[in-house]
């Protein structure tokens, strides 16, 4: 397979499932509110807010704009549910494990899809 078409179909598939998760935070943001750690005010709010981001990190992977400044938050963003979400639960049940892999890799993901639009920018007007 063509380099070009692996590299633009690895990007959409990477993207795909952040714009349908962030669309399901809109969905049912009210059932997503206990999630969010009790330390922090204003539960529905951040699934608000973080379905917003989810929705823009997508967007800008498929439109190709700022997509390394988008691709690092979005990794931060994931780091911080490892910490603050996904880790407290694995703490207490072995069986959230999964959630903090995931979201782990995810940020590893996002992290490599900078570094590689870093490389593209360099080449390409923004």
């Amino acid at each position: 397979m063509d380099k070009n078409v692996t590299l633009t179909t690895g990007k959409y598939l990477f993207a795909i499932p952040f714009l349908v998760f962030g669309i399901f935070h809109f969905m049912d943001a009210q059932g997503m509110a206990g999630m969010v750690p009790g330390f922090i005010p204003g539960g529905v709010f951040w699934v608000y807010l973080t379905g917003a981001a989810l929705i823009a990190a997508a967007v800008s992977v498929f439109i190709g704009k700022k997509t390394v400044l988008a691709m690092q938050l979005l990794a931060l963003m994931l780091i911080i549910f490892v910490l603050t979400i996904h880790l407290p639960a694995t703490l207490s049940d072995m069986n959230a494990a999964p959630n903090l892999l995931k979201d782990l890799s995810l940020a590893g993901g996002a992290l490599l899809l900078s570094c590689i639009a870093m490389g593209e920018a360099s080449s390409v007007t923004e």
